[in-house]
């Protein structure tokens, strides 16, 4: 297929690279031509075209359903894009984004686009750095007509099974076989970026788990404890054991021990904890539906109280952050 790509930042640019490495066609936009220019190098040769605006994007993208996958930080700057791209595209385009929107939004510019019959189609994505070579998990909500249309970009996209066991009695017919795969339409538009908000608020409270059982680990040495009951324990070597048959044993696990093995006391990070909306956001959902989500709520607020001083358990928060999604304190 040939689709177009604005955005070229960590993920964007991968996502483009990826798709020509599985035979598709990439147009390609960022604000920066440098970047752009580079992006489209790093393509497989032929398969990528460079374009200095929107504008020039649509037009190259004619002669056939014109889909345009919108990679930008969520806000302002998503709007400003996919409300342009409502002038430019015509009847049975399709317009993704695959950023992190909020899901309200989502519901509100797909009727504004079906007004103009252009579909839309929200794709929550996760795999961070890593999605270039690992793939991307993807949860999206849109149309069946339009989901089925891309469903050869999400497939070239997606992890694909690999070699994780199988969940028993996944044979019954109300299961999607996609989800084995990695990608999971999951509804009406809005639907995707919910539940990929949802999944970053449980990977809130992951990560804040982690943190805080390191924090404890290591203040066993503290003067504040007794000189018998003090133990001097190896943060990186505990990360290392648990990472080889524990019940806790994940992905967060893997980056906590990989940031630990290269600085045992995390001196590179501040500690100082950034959210990007999505946890505020299940939060607020949690709210409107009256169902409690303590460990959440608790794990955003450290966030916050992370930006007025620090302890090693916000050192370990940002160094997952780091090693999933390539995110840099902010100075």
């Amino acid at each position: 297929m040939r689709i177009g790509i604005v955005g070229l930042g960590r993920m964007g640019g991968n996502i483009a690279i990826r798709l020509t490495r599985h035979g598709h066609d990439v147009v390609v936009h960022d604000r920066s031509a440098d970047v752009t220019v580079k992006i489209a190098g790093r393509c497989e040769e032929n398969r990528a075209q460079a374009v200095a605006s929107v504008a020039e994007m649509a037009t190259a993208l004619e002669g056939g359903r014109r889909i345009v996958w919108v990679m930008l930080p969520a806000g302002a700057i998503t709007e400003a894009c996919i409300q342009e791209l409502k002038t430019l595209l015509s009847e049975g385009d399709i317009v993704i984004d695959g950023g992190n929107s909020y899901y309200k939004d989502d519901m509100r510019r797909a009727e504004e686009l079906r007004e103009h019959g252009i579909s839309y189609v929200d794709v929550g994505t996760s795999g961070g750095v890593w999605g270039l070579d690992r793939g991307y998990c993807m949860m999206y909500g849109g149309t069946k007509d339009a989901t089925d249309h891309i469903d050869p970009i999400l497939a070239a996209l997606a992890p694909g099974a690999g070699d994780v066991v199988r969940t028993p009695n996944r044979d019954g017919s109300n299961l999607d076989p996609r989800a084995e795969q990695g990608y999971l339409h999951c509804g009406p538009a809005g639907s995707g970026h919910f539940v990929k908000m949802v999944h970053n608020g449980i990977e809130y409270g992951m990560m804040q788990a982690f943190a805080e059982g390191f924090d404890i680990m290591k203040s066993k040495n503290s003067p504040v404890l007794a000189e018998k009951e003090r133990f001097d324990l190896n943060m990186a070597d505990i990360a290392e054991v648990w990472r080889r048959g524990s019940v806790v044993s994940s992905w967060l696990l893997d980056l906590t021990a990989e940031a630990l093995a290269k600085s045992g006391e995390l001196s590179e990070f501040s500690g100082e904890v950034s959210d990007s909306g999505e946890g505020r956001w299940t939060i607020e959902a949690a709210i409107e539906e009256d169902v409690p989500a303590p460990v959440m709520t608790a794990a955003l607020f450290t966030r916050f109280r992370s930006r007025s001083g620090n302890n090693f358990a916000e050192k370990i928060l940002s160094a997952q952050r780091f090693g999933f999604g390539g995110h840099v304190e902010k100075k």
